[in-house]
């Protein structure tokens, strides 16, 4: 079979790591870039039995077919597809049906392949990981292949830990350990792949879905687009006008009675509605009504984002908020695919999600409306670092949300290991381990960290301390004493002393305040390069001070908050 350039280098890059590592792997791959054909190329390669798995009936036939059109034979186990065979070289299994039936896979595996292996969940019970604690109790060396367009999920963040550029994705343990090859969308575009994806700008509504929390039910969500029927029907109406020319329509909705709101606004004879909820039997045929075009717009709830191929569909109207890139572009994906005749694909996003197409998985949500990917280095091993920041109108970064340094560097031991330099961090009283903003514990000493919104909650209601806000520092020399003084917006000041001729007192000061404000470290030596450089030094955010005799004595700093307290604009 005649492999793509990228198709061929995904393939190569299995090999070459299951050559030398049995770590469970991961290529990611955007829709239309032709899974299907890398799992068919890898079978053939096969010299031992491999199982190839998919949530749905619909990839297990898709897989099992191209596999078929190569001129190979293989078995299929799913009881959506009425076939249970077990005894093939390569077989393509619906997860449901194989986790159900352990004791017909007793033989010897030597790969494993999951399609959309995003959907891997890191409990032990769950049917993937059953099937493959399963198959590894005959092959302990069983190879575990992902492949998946999406490989960061809101609910469970990254699926990996190393990406093979030489970057970490998570810290903690993950269904797969690297990812190994990964293509962007904008090449496939580029080189004719993929259609190219043409954007609305003006759509002639757009709901307000800013106006609801971050965190919310289904019935939240309906009460809200019960209120907006004018929006939704003008949405309706624009829809009908793009899709004259237009030989197949995808509708994303947010609910399953906004889904049933917007089919009423559309010509019934050609509009189907599918959901979580639509049975089997009658989804199959509306979804084959509408890949046979005597359906021109299908609305659907959350349920047709992965496994599904109609490659006439050249307009995506997307009426649902998402937190997840990976997702906005796989549901942009669904109209990408090549078909003759078919010059772009309209995408219009009704809902303000406002994502590049094109635009790389940072991994966590967008914390700010405006803020976008920005590429930030690390001062300590120069790894160009991609985090949400916020940008002038020169393009010069004036806030970055990073916490760590994603580079990946080498311990004493030629292991590969996360570099430990942290943007923000929750600094440990006993040891003054830097830990994540969000830690409960120091991840070095094990000594419980206080909550900041407990401290200050704590400190307000005691007569005897005192919080302020801080909007800048100053410095006053003294000899080899530094003061140090925190202001508030309103002048009031609370100060502290570091006498520099004592190294304890000297290696306090830096362990505070060696991170500047644009980042990079910095030791501080001598008084002279304290007060030459305090402009640079970040304030904290809140200094708590307790009252002594005749002076306030300072308890907390409190750098890096997040939390319900106003925070005053830095000044220095």
């Amino acid at each position: 079979m005649k492999l793509r350039d990228y198709q061929q280098a995904s393939v190569d890059a299995v090999l070459q790591h299951f050559r030398q590592s049995n770590e469970a792997a991961v290529l990611v791959l955007p829709t239309g870039a032709g899974k299907s054909i890398v799992i068919a190329e890898l079978a053939r390669l096969a010299r031992h039995p491999i199982l190839v798995l998919a949530h749905v009936k619909e990839l297990v036939e898709q897989n099992h077919q191209k596999f078929k059109d190569y001129g190979f034979e293989s078995g299929v186990f799913a009881a959506g597809l009425g076939r249970k065979e077990s005894d093939w070289p390569v077989t393509f299994a619906s997860v449901q049906s194989i986790s159900r039936n352990l004791d017909q896979f007793k033989g010897f595996y030597s790969l494993v392949i999951v399609d959309e292996c995003h959907r891997i969940g890191d409990d032990s019970d769950s049917q993937y990981q059953q099937v493959i604690v399963h198959v590894k109790q005959t092959n302990p060396a069983l190879k575990v292949l992902g492949l998946t367009a999406t490989p960061y999920r809101l609910d469970k963040g990254w699926i990996y830990q190393h990406h093979y550029y030489g970057f970490v994705r998570s810290e903690h343990p993950t269904p797969f350990k690297k990812c190994i090859y990964e293509l962007p969308m904008r090449q496939l575009v580029k080189n004719g792949y993929l259609t190219p994806p043409v954007v609305i700008d003006a759509p002639a509504a757009r709901y307000q879905f800013d106006e609801l929390p971050d965190a919310y039910t289904e019935a939240q969500l309906d009460q809200f687009l019960s209120q907006c029927p004018r929006v939704t029907q003008a949405i309706c109406q624009q829809l009908l006008q793009l899709a004259e020319r237009r030989e197949g329509a995808m509708i994303f909705a947010s609910t399953v009675l906004h889904a049933k709101e917007i089919a009423g606004y559309l010509p019934s004879l050609n509009t189907a509605v599918i959901t979580g909820q639509t049975p089997s039997a009658e989804r199959d045929e509306l979804i084959q009504a509408f890949k046979a075009k005597k359906l021109k717009f299908l609305v659907n709830v959350s349920v047709l984002t992965t496994g599904f191929d109609a490659p006439h569909v050249d307009l995506i109207a997307i009426l649902r908020r998402t937190a997840s890139v990976s997702l906005y572009q796989q549901i942009v994906g669904r109209g990408l695919r090549l078909a003759p005749q078919k010059e772009d694909c309209l995408v219009v996003d009704y809902a303000g999600n406002n994502y590049d197409i094109y635009q790389p998985e940072i991994g966590t949500k967008r914390p700010h409306p405006e803020s976008s990917p920005v590429q930030v280095p690390c001062p300590q091993c120069n790894f160009a670092n991609l985090f949400w920041g916020i940008t002038d109108a020169d393009g010069d970064i004036v806030e970055h949300y990073g916490r760590r340094c994603q580079g990946l560097v080498r311990s004493d031991t030629n292991e590969p290991i996360q570099c430990n330099y942290r943007f923000r961090f929750k600094q440990c009283a006993r040891c003054n381990a830097e830990n994540d903003i969000a830690a409960r514990q120091c991840h070095q000493c094990g000594h419980m960290l206080i909550d900041p919104d407990q401290q200050l909650k704590d400190a307000l209601q005691l007569r005897d301390r005192k919080v302020l806000r801080c909007s800048g520092l100053s410095v006053m020399l003294n000899g080899n004493k530094v003061k140090l003084s925190y202001h508030d917006e309103d002048g009031a000041t609370i100060s502290e002393t570091f006498d520099f001729q004592y190294e304890k007192r000297k290696v306090a000061f830096n362990q505070i305040f060696k991170r500047k404000s644009d980042g990079s470290n910095f030791e501080f030596k001598t008084c002279e390069q304290v007060e030459a450089d305090i402009s640079r030094v970040t304030p904290p955010d809140f200094v708590i001070a307790k009252q002594e005799k005749r002076y306030w004595k300072i308890e907390h700093r409190i750098f890096d908050y997040q939390g319900p307290y106003r925070k005053a604009n830095h000044e220095n």
